[in-house]
């Protein structure tokens, strides 16, 4: 598996900004000369969680081995504390960033498949949740979303408070990042998961879902909620949980379910919200 990391420019965010890329395209079979050609790869964007890196993945998970065993590229940016939104008042445009210039890039440089069914946006925690709304914001570009203890924190940011210590991010904090007057918009604002989740289901192409926590997470009741929300909106779920905290062992676990569940070589799997395992 190749491994490079890079920079260009980006003109959502106006700065130059890291990325470390994995492509296959050294791969070589036993006995066979020469490397193998499966060019164009099938993509998945995978985002780190607060106080992450670009570098996050590499070091908490086999993320190299699964994506070279799956002839899978994996473009891992760096998306700082920013939620991967939006914010017109900071100027830190994280949303256009990844669903536009990365992919754009990306695309540009390296022989990846431009289908939308080949394109796959997932991440952990506040990556979990990047994934989810820059996927729903942008059906027409992500064919899937793989989220993995997803920071689901609409409640959190609407009951949050000025006094710091008191959360990760103080409520001003929270009104700024995500480009709002006041924290209490976040509610059907265009960061709001279970808005775009709605507007998203009345589509013919729907991105699939899989959806994993683990059973001694904090975000575990959020992510049931947001599981039974795409049920009952008639999406394509799958959804797992298992004995685990909010920690790279767990995520180390989720990565190779994630990797198994994408559509990749084989035919593309028929997930039905009637799978989905509910505890």
């Amino acid at each position: 598996m190749a491994l490079m990391t890079l920079s260009f420019y980006a003109p959502s965010l106006r700065r130059t900004v890291p990325l470390t890329v994995m492509l296959p395209t050294d791969k070589q079979l036993p006995g066979q000369p020469g490397y193998q050609n499966a060019a164009p790869y099938k993509t998945l964007y995978l985002l780190h969680g607060v106080f992450g890196s670009n570098y996050d993945w590499l070091s908490g998970t086999r993320v190299r081995r699964l994506a070279q065993d799956a002839n899978l590229c994996v473009i891992m940016p760096s998306g700082d504390n920013k939620f991967y939104c939006d914010s017109p008042i900071s100027g830190d445009m994280y949303g256009q960033f990844i669903s536009e210039d990365l992919v754009k890039f990306v695309e540009a440089t390296f022989p990846v498949s431009r289908r939308r069914e080949d394109r796959f946006i997932g991440g952990l925690s506040m990556g979990g949740f990047g994934a989810i709304v820059n996927g729903l914001r942008h059906p027409e570009t992500f064919g899937a979303i793989c989220a993995m203890s997803s920071g689901l924190i609409k409640k959190r940011v609407i009951n949050s408070v000025d006094e710091p210590g008191r959360d990760l991010f103080t409520r001003t904090q929270y009104a700024t990042m995500f480009g709002l007057k006041d924290a209490a918009q976040f509610e059907n604002s265009e960061n709001d998961y279970d808005k775009l989740a709605r507007r998203v289901a009345r589509r013919a192409k729907k991105p699939i879902f899989h959806l994993c926590c683990g059973t001694s997470d904090s975000l575990l009741s959020v992510n049931h909620d947001f599981r039974d929300l795409l049920v009952d909106l008639g999406y394509d779920v799958t959804y797992e949980e298992w004995d685990g905290d909010h920690n790279w062992k767990f995520w180390d676990e989720a990565i190779e379910k994630v990797i198994a569940w994408l559509p990749l070589s084989k035919a593309q799997k028929g997930v039905s919200s009637e799978n989905v395992g509910k505890v």
